[in-house]
């Protein structure tokens, strides 16, 4: 079984949709990932067409292989979830036939995913709080720079795990250098009293 994977890059600010289209050829497995914040809603909408003696399956897991959805012999439908760490999220389309060999047209699969502030249903949310127009948008605005604030916080944190990393390595880099640059230099005063004694013995210097 062929396993081909789709990396889904995803915008650096929370609160945009992403959507994608691509063709699952039978008995083979397509996955997407998404590196989705702590504390964030996903969603998703999916549709698959139909081909006669084919089943299609979708399974969602995070990084460490734990399963969050699963839902098999899909044509379409939705799915919904909370991230409660920051993690990697792979959504995986699995293409199975059900009888026979023979040659099957591939299926097309349209995924479209949502997170953060775009999950969020404006229009409802006015009607329940009764917001004039002017109030919506501030309203919007005011989520959005909480969406926004959440982002800088975190590759704010990022930065900093990437900094310590980038001196852990350095750290290493020159510990190994020392250390090769010592054996090379050991190996030289080596080879020159070896050479000598060799010289010596043949009586080739005194």
């Amino acid at each position: 079984m062929s396993r081909l994977c789709v990396f889904l890059l995803l915008p650096v600010l929370l609160g945009l949709a992403s959507a994608i289209q691509f063709y699952l050829p039978v008995r083979s497995v397509k996955c997407l990932h998404e590196d989705i914040h702590n504390n964030v809603l996903v969603t998703g909408e999916y549709e698959v067409s139909e081909e006669p003696e084919t089943t299609t399956n979708l399974k969602i897991t995070d990084s460490a292989g734990d399963l969050l959805f699963k839902k098999e012999n899909i044509t379409s439908g939705k799915f919904s979830l909370t991230t409660e760490t920051q993690d990697m999220l792979k959504i995986c389309f699995h293409s199975t036939l059900s009888v026979g060999n023979g040659k099957v047209p591939d299926r097309l699969v349209t995924l479209k995913t949502k997170h953060g502030m775009d999950t969020l249903n404006q229009e409802e949310i006015a009607k329940v709080e009764k917001l004039s127009p002017l109030e919506k948008k501030l309203r919007t605005l005011e989520r959005l720079s909480d969406f926004m604030m959440d982002d800088f916080v975190y590759m704010r944190k990022r930065g900093k795990q990437m900094g310590h990393t980038n001196a852990s390595t350095n750290t290493r880099v020159l510990f190994i250098n020392i250390i090769s640059i010592s054996c090379l230099c050991s190996m030289a005063i080596w080879q020159v009293f070896y050479l000598r004694r060799f010289f010596r013995s043949k009586k080739l210097i005194e």
